[in-house]
C-alpha cells in the first residue's frame, strides 16, 4: 500500500507526547513490511533546514482566503532509509517555538490557519511528487482536516482511490476555536454545518475528522469503548456511538530499540530476565542520584509524568488530601518523581520532598533519568484519570519494574493485576481514582515486597517475556487501511 502519515508531530523531528513515537514507530514497521510510507509534518523553527534537503519549486497552498506560497524540505527517517519525511515551510505559520503553543499558553491563535495549512498541504505534495496514496492517515485534531478536504473537496481530483483513517490519540484535546477562525480553513462555508464543524457556536476540528473519516481507531480496544461514553467521549460521545462501527482500538507497541534493558545505552547496567544483577545496581545507582539512602531492602517506587490533571495528580500530590505524604509517613519505601507541568503542583512536590527524605523529584524531564527510573525501581506509579494507551507501564514491565495503576485505556489492556493466592499478574491494579485507593494499592504492593519474594519475582518474569513491538499492531492497521478502502472508495 501507499500511505500517507499526516502529522503535527514525529520522533526524533517533533515532539510533545506519545503521537510522535506512535506515528514514526508505526511508519517504520509499515515500511520494513515493504509498504510505500510518506510522512509530512510542519517544519517547526527548531528543524534546523541544513539538515534536510529543498525539493525545487515552491508549492502553492490554497488556505485561508488567499493562496499561500510554501517550500518543501526532506530527509529520510534516522535508521529507515526507505521512509521519506517532508516538511512543509512556511516562516509565518511554522517558524516559532512550539507545536501548538508556548510554555504558559494553552495554543497559539492562528493554530486554525496553521493546522488547516498543513492539511491542504498534504494534498499538494502528493500532486507535486505525482504520487497519490491509498490511505491518508492522520493524527488526532491538529490533521481533523483531512478526512474533510478528502470527503468534500479532493475525492474527485485525483484521490479517488484514497481513503482516510484518524487516529484519536487523546480524545480530550479536539482542536476547539471560535466560529470566527472558520474562514482561515480555506473551505466553503458549506461545510461548517455540512462537514461537523459546528459546536456549540464554535468550530471543533478532531469533531469533523470523526465526521469524515473513513474509519477510525483510537491507541488501545479499551480506550475505544471509552471515548464512546459520556464520563470519556469530552461531549463527543454521541458522535461516536453513532460512527461506533468504524472505531477500532489497536494499542500501541513500543520501540524495543530504544526500550530494552539488554540494550538500553542510557542505564549504566544492564540486565535480563536471567541477570537481574544490573537491576539491582540500576537501584543503588537511582538511589544515589536522586540523594535517597542507597539501600536495596527497601521498595522503591518511580514516577515519570506530565504534571496535568490527565494523570491523576491531585489525588497524589494535592495539598491536605493527596495520597502521597501518608505513605512516605507510614510505609518504608522510597519514591523517585520525574515531571513538570501544572505550577501548584511542581510547588507541592517541593514543598513536600523538603520535608519526606524518602522522597525526591526532578521538575523538568531528562531522558536519561527517565530511563534510570524504570530500570531502578521496583514498582511505577501511574494512577492516570484516563490513559489511551499509555507507554511507560509497558517500558516498566519490559525492565521488571511492577506498575500500579487505575484500570482505564490503555492501562486496563497491557496490565494484568496480581493474584495474591497464585503470583499470577504484571502489576497492582485499582478501580476507582481516590487518595485512599491510590494509598490501599501501593500499600498492597509494598506488603508483597516484604512477604511474597516468589510472587514479585514471578510477576518480574511474566512482565519481562511479555512482546510489546510493533509487528502485531501494524498487521492490525493493515486490516484497518483495507476497511476504509472498501468504505471510502465504495463511489
Amino acid at each position: 500500500m501507499k500511505i500517507l502519515m499526516v502529522t503535527a508531530e514525529a520522533v526524533p523531528f517533533a515532539k510533545t507526547g506519545g503521537l510522535a513515537d506512535m506515528v514514526s514507530a508505526l511508519a517504520i514497521q509499515l515500511t520494513k513490511m515493504g509498504h510505500d510510507v510518506k510522512i509530512v509534518l510542519p517544519r517547526y523553527y527548531k528543524i534546523d533546514r541544513k539538515k534536510l534537503t529543498l525539493i525545487p519549486g515552491a508549492m502553492a497552498v490554497a488556505a485561508g482566503q488567499t493562496e499561500a506560497w510554501t517550500a518543501v524540505y526532506t530527509t529520510t527517517m534516522p535508521g529507515c532509509e526507505n521512509l521519506p519525511v517532508y516538511f512543509i515551510d512556511h516562516e509565518q505559520a511554522y517558524g516559532r517555538d512550539g507545536v501548538y503553543g508556548v510554555a504558559g499558553e494553552t495554543d497559539f491563535h492562528d493554530n486554525p490557519y496553521r493546522f488547516s495549512l498543513l492539511a491542504h498541504a498534504a494534498f499538494q505534495l502528493c500532486r507535486k511528487l505525482g504520487w497519490y496514496p491509498d490511505i491518508m492517515h492522520c493524527h488526532d485534531w491538529s490533521t481533523g482536516l483531512v478526512p474533510v478536504l478528502l470527503k468534500n473537496v479532493c475525492r474527485f481530483c485525483g484521490f479517488e482511490k484514497t481513503a482516510s483513517v484518524l487516529t484519536i490519540h487523546n480524545q480530550g484535546y479536539q482542536g476547539q476555536y471560535s466560529k470566527d477562525s472558520f474562514p482561515a480553513l480555506g473551505i466553503d462555508w458549506g461545510l461548517y454545518y455540512g462537514a461537523g464543524f459546528e459546536h456549540q457556536g464554535g468550530i471543533n476540528f478532531l469533531q469533523a475528522g470523526v465526521s469524515c473519516a473513513d474509519m477510525i481507531t483510537t491507541v488501545s480496544p479499551t480506550y475505544a469503548k471509552e471515548i464512546q461514553t459520556s464520563e470519556g467521549g469530552f461531549g463527543m460521545d454521541g458522535l461516536l456511538r453513532v460512527r461506533s462501527d468504524v472505531i477500532k482500538g489497536i494499542l500501541n507497541g513500543a520501540d524495543l530499540r530504544q526500550w530494552n534493558p539488554v540494550t538500553d545505552k542510557k542505564i549504566p547496567f544492564n540486565y535480563s530476565s536471567k541477570d537481574f544483577s544490573g537491576k539491582a545496581k540500576c537501584k543503588a545507582e537511582l538511589q544515589k542520584k536522586m540523594g535517597l539512602e542507597v539501600n536495596p531492602d527497601i521498595p522503591l517506587i518511580g514516577i515519570v509524568t506530565r504534571l496535568v490533571d490527565q494523570k491523576g495528580i491531585a489525588e497524589v500530590f494535592a495539598p491536605t488530601y493527596g495520597s502521597i505524604y501518608n505513605i512516605c509517613t507510614s510505609m518504608n519505601v522510597q519514591f523517585a518523581i520525574l515531571g513538570s507541568g501544572e505550577t501548584w503542583c511542581e510547588n507541592e512536590i517541593r514543598t513536600l520532598q523538603s520535608k519526606l527524605p524518602n522522597m525526591r523529584a526532578f521538575i523538568g524531564y531528562d531522558d536519561a533519568l527517565s530511563h534510570l527510573i524504570e530500570a531502578g525501581s521496583d514498582f511505577f506509579l501511574m494512577p492516570s484519570k484516563y490513559e489511551p494507551c499509555g507507554l511507560n507501564q509497558i517500558y516498566s514491565m519490559l525492565y521488571g519494574t511492577l506498575p500500579i495503576v487505575r484500570k482505564t485505556g490503555g492501562l486496563a489492556d497491557t496490565v494484568e493485576n496480581y493474584n495474591q493466592e497464585t503470583g499470577e499478574g504484571t502489576g497492582f491494579v485499582f478501580e476507582n481514582l481516590t487518595p485512599s485507593a491510590v494509598y490501599n494499592t501501593v500499600g498492597w504492593a509494598v506488603w508483597t515486597y516484604y512477604n511474597k519474594k516468589d510472587h514479585l519475582r514471578k510477576m518480574q518474569l511474566a512482565g519481562m517475556n511479555k512482546t510489546f513491538g510493533w509487528d502485531e499492531a501494524a498487521d492490525k492497521y493493515l486490516e484497518v487501511y483495507k476497511e476504509a478502502l472498501a468504505r471510502g472508495c465504495n463511489l
